[in-house]
Order: structure tokens, then C-alpha cells, then sequence
């Protein structure tokens, strides 16, 4: 079963990547296509990578839309279910199981991606099949499927921990690939990503930033740059986008993530939508946000990420908001401000502007770039209406307090936070005084039983044996 969800074949692979016209209108082939047909002129090419965005973003519960943001941000000091609901308990209380049913969406749909991105790759590759794709579109293409092979790579690496890495649509060989080792993962996240910078363009190559450009290869790379401790890199991709004139960061905050954001590098376009009261613009929104202005919400704020917003912090002004319930209120995220709402106003952000900040900003520290490091962080300071950070701060202070810019930044955003606690061996230090179930082994997840119980050579993270 295993081998089926994660390692599809290729035509029933590019087949669902044709059941959506969102992100591209193109007349579509038939159901019944074959690869050969799947590459057989520009537009057929493009509804292949197209597809896979939208696969991304079709339905709730997705690694790439509340899932990405939810398990992680539970994992972590950030966010709970406020009902007593047994899987994201686990998740609230670092106590997850092997047969954990939500850790298996983490692992299968970031590989079914990774399958599908391959199979363009070899389907362009091969002239035989994709002579009818002009050069251009061609590298654009490549270059997408690239991004989103070590993007999928990247949050499997970081759930996981070594994983297998896989590049070619050989199922029967990837079904029993041992995993690989984080260095060697990340080597291939650096290559794939430098790769898709040379290959795609500087301009999206739709309307809106709902696919990839030269620019979000180039966000997602300083990001592996800095967490693999290249600093001197990370901080020339980071400045190369904050150069980049495409993206700015607003003034107001509840602006950020419209769909027309110019702090959007990626976004994930609204693809299923809701009828009735409105149309649904994302996942998150639709989950997060209470039905009426009198309902109580489901998600909350844990009272540690409510109390580290400093006073007058716009981003809590802005980004946070609150319901009352049996006479207590409770805080929620408010980034998304829609649960339904027509026309769609807001998408799933990917990757933003901001964070780029935050990266150059630690990457300098690292380099003892002590004044720079502080400039950056102090940018993200005056938007949120704070004062700049004492200029004799060493070291060490600054990066506590990047700690803390990404933290009130970049929360409930993709798993930052998680990321940042098991990066800098701090998760221990921070989660177990919260956490009254918390082991060192949790800053993994358990690899899902059926993928060990249908591959042989993995084996389990440690705690979950």
C-alpha cells in the first residue's frame, strides 16, 4: 500500500496533475494520457508542473497548506487544539506514536510531490517525449521541478532526519532505498536549488506568485545555506533577494498575506472553495478563524507566545486576536482574517520576504558581523513599531534575539519555530519545563510504520523503536 501512495506510477502521477486548471488555463488532454502526451507541447508540459501546486493546496489536512503549519507549530511552544483530540494531542505533548496517523501525511505527500516533479524532470529530459516543449518553457519547467524536489526534500529532512533521497522515478529501487544522511540530503537541496536558479526566470511566470521564479529558489537556498551553517552564503542569497525590487516589505501588517502581498516570494493559490457564505481562500484561514464574530475558535495561542510580543508589537496587534468562551478569552493566529470570504482576498504564504531578514541577519552575527546583523534585525523592529536593539549587543545577545525576531515573525508560518529549537539545540531547553511528556527524542518525528513494515532497510528515529 505504502509503495502505491508514496511512489505512484507515472501516468496515474501526471494524470491527477491534469485534474486542475487553476494555475494555468490550458485545454487539457484526456484522462487517460500517457507520459508522452504529458510533454507534447508547452501547454500540456506546463499543466503537468501547474498541477502539482495545485495538488499541494487541494485539500485540507495537506503537508502543504495546515498540516505544514499546524503539527509542527504543536510540536512546538506556538499553538494547541483547544478540544481534547487524541492525535493532535500527541503532537501538543511530544508524546507521538509510530503508527501516528497525521505523521503519515508528513512523509507520504512531500514523497508523492517529489515522484511527480521527478517524472517531469525525465519526461523533458528525454527528447523523444518532449521535442514539442520550446527551450524556454522547457528550462522553466525543470527549473520549478527542481525548486519543489528540494523543497519537498527539505521538510522531510527536517521532520525526519535522514531520509531517503530520491531523484528518478524507479519505484522498485526508492521503495527500498535506506535513508540517506542529512549532509547528503542538504547537498542535493543546494545543488537542485542552484540548479533552478540558473534555470528560471527572473519573472513569474504567471500573474500572480503562485509558481516558482529565479527568487524563491533563491529564498529557499539561503535558508539551507544557513541551516547548514554556510554563513558567508547565506547572507549573499539572502541580500541578492532583499536587493530584489519585485519585494518590499508593508507598512501595514494586515496586508501582508493578501494574494496581492509584494512581501509574497511563493504563495499557494486558492484551489477548492466553499459556497454558501463565501468562497473559501485558504486552509488555514478557513480552520483557524471562528464562524461568527460570537463563536469560540478551535485553535489557540499558547499563553508563551502571547507573552513574548513585547509591548506595542504591531505583529500582535495585527497578527493575533481573540474569542471569549465560558468568561476567558483566548488568543488565535489572525495572519489569515478570512474563513470565507468572495472574491478570494488572501493565499496560502509559502515563502516571505520578511524571513530573509532574519536569515541575513543570523548568518552576519555568525560572521561577528555585529552592526549589520543588528541592522536587519532592527528593520523587522520598525515595522512592528519597536525600537532599534542596543547597538553593544554581543554575539551571543544578538542571536538570542533573532531567536526571538523569528519567533514573533514567523510563528504558526511553515514550522519555523520548530526548525529553529532543534537547529540550535535549544528545543530541549525551551519545551521541556512547558512540556511535562517531553524526551530529547521527540525533535523527530517516528518514521510511519508503513513505510518501515513495506521497506526493510529504514529504520526507526530513536524513542520510537
Amino acid at each position: 500500500m505504502q509503495r502505491i501512495i508514496v511512489y505512484t506510477f507515472l501516468a496515474a502521477a501526471l494524470i491527477s496533475l491534469f485534474a486542475c486548471k487553476k494555475y494555468v488555463e490550458v485545454e487539457l488532454p484526456p484522462n487517460q494520457v500517457i507520459a508522452k502526451d504529458a510533454f507534447r507541447d508547452d501547454k500540456t508540459a506546463t499543466a503537468t508542473i501547474a498541477g502539482i501546486y495545485s495538488n499541494m493546496n487541494s485539500y485540507s489536512n495537506g503537508f502543504a497548506n495546515t498540516f505544514g503549519s499546524f503539527l509542527p507549530g504543536m510540536s512546538a511552544d506556538e499553538f494547541y487544539y483547544a478540544l481534547s483530540t487524541a492525535s493532535f494531542d500527541a503532537f501538543k505533548e511530544n508524546a507521538l506514536l509510530k503508527d501516528e496517523s497525521y505523521v503519515n501525511n508528513l512523509w507520504n505527500q512531500p514523497y508523492s510531490f517529489i515522484y511527480q516533479a521527478n517524472a517531469i524532470l525525465e519526461g523533458l529530459g528525454d527528447p523523444s517525449i518532449s521535442a514539442g516543449v520550446t527551450a524556454a518553457v522547457k528550462k522553466q519547467l525543470m527549473g520549478e521541478a527542481k525548486f519543489l524536489r528540494a523543497f519537498c526534500h527539505f521538510y522531510l529532512l527536517n521532520y525526519f532526519g535522514d531520509v531517503p533521497l530520491i531523484t528518478n522515478t524507479d519505484y522498485k529501487t526508492n521503495t527500498s532505498l535506506p535513508r540517506t544522511p542529512a549532509a547528503k540530503v542538504y547537498e542535493a537541496i543546494i545543488a537542485d536549488l542552484k540548479d533552478a536558479q540558473d534555470l528560471m526566470g527572473a519573472e513569474y511566470p504567471t500573474a500572480e506568485r503562485t509558481r516558482a521564479n529565479k527568487a524563491v529558489a533563491t529564498a529557499l537556498l539561503a535558508r539551507a545555506y544557513l541551516y547548514t551553517g554556510k554563513w558567508a552564503e547565506a547572507e549573499a542569497a539572502a541580500s541578492t533577494v532583499i536587493g530584489n525590487t519585485k519585494y518590499r516589505l508593508l507598512k501595514d501588517l494586515n496586508k501582508v498575506f493578501l494574494r496581492s502581498s509584494e512581501e509574497t516570494l511563493l504563495q499557494l493559490q486558492a484551489v477548492n472553495t466553499v459556497t454558501g457564505a463565501g468562497g473559501m481562500n485558504t486552509w488555514e484561514g478557513f480552520s483557524i478563524v471562528p464562524a461568527s464574530p460570537t463563536a469560540r475558535g478551535y485553535y489557540n495561542l499558547r499563553n508563551e507566545l502571547v507573552q513574548a510580543f513585547e509591548p506595542g508589537d504591531l505583529r500582535k496587534a495585527s497578527w493575533v486576536n481573540t474569542y471569549v468562551t465560558g468568561g476567558n478569552t483566548f488568543y488565535y493566529p489572525y495572519k489569515y482574517k478570512n474563513r470565507l470570504k468572495s472574491p478570494v482576498e488572501e493565499y496560502s504564504m509559502v515563502i516571505r520576504f520578511a524571513e530573509q531578514y532574519l536569515v541575513r541577519a543570523e548568518a552576519r552575527a555568525q560572521q561577528n558581523k555585529t552592526d549589520d546583523a543588528l541592522a536587519d534585525l532592527d528593520t523587522l523592529r520598525h515595522r512592528a513599531a519597536l525600537p532599534d536593539l542596543p547597538s553593544n549587543l554581543d554575539k551571543t545577545a544578538i542571536l538570542s534575539a533573532v531567536e526571538q525576531e523569528r519567533r514573533v515573525e514567523l510563528f504558526l508560518e511553515w514550522g519555523h519555530r520548530w526548525f529553529d529549537l532543534k537547529r540550535t539545540g535549544r528545543a530541549t531547553a525551551v519545551l521541556s519545563p512547558i512540556k511535562t511528556k517531553w524526551k530529547p527524542t521527540a525533535v523527530l518525528y517516528p518514521i510511519p510504520n508503513e513505510a518501515i513494515r513495506t521497506n526493510p532497510n529504514l529504520e526507526q528515529n530513536d524513542g520510537y523503536k
